[in-house]
C-alpha cells in the first residue's frame, strides 16, 4: 500500500505541486490515513491544509483504493532537532 501512494503522489501530485516549487512524501499509513509531509515552498505555506485538502487528498482518494483521508504531518524531523541542538551547543 506506501509503494502504490508513493508512486501516486510522484506520478500526480508532484507534478502539480512542482508548479509552486514544492513536493510530497508519504510518512505513514495506518487505518486508511495517509500522513503526507509536503516539501520545498509547499512545506511552509500557509496554505498547505487546503493544498493537503483540495489537492493530495482528492488524488490519493480517487486513485489509491484503502486510502480514506489524508492528513498533513507536521512533525519536525529527528535530524533537524538534532543539527539545532548541535548548533546550540555549538557542536558545528
Amino acid at each position: 500500500m506506501e509503494e502504490r501512494i508513493s508512486r501516486v503522489l510522484k506520478e500526480k501530485v508532484d507534478p502539480v505541486l512542482a508548479a509552486h516549487y514544492g513536493g510530497s512524501y508519504l510518512t505513514e499509513f495506518k487505518d486508511g490515513v495517509a500522513w503526507i509531509k509536503l516539501t520545498g515552498e509547499c512545506a511552509n505555506c500557509p496554505s498547505a491544509s487546503d493544498t493537503i485538502e483540495n489537492v493530495v487528498k482528492e488524488i490519493l482518494t480517487k486513485e489509491v483504493d484503502g486510502v480514506v483521508d489524508v492528513k498533513l504531518d507536521t512533525s519536525v524531523s529527528e535530524d533537524l532537532i538534532d543539527m539545532a541542538r548541535k548548533i546550540l551547543n555549538k557542536e558545528v
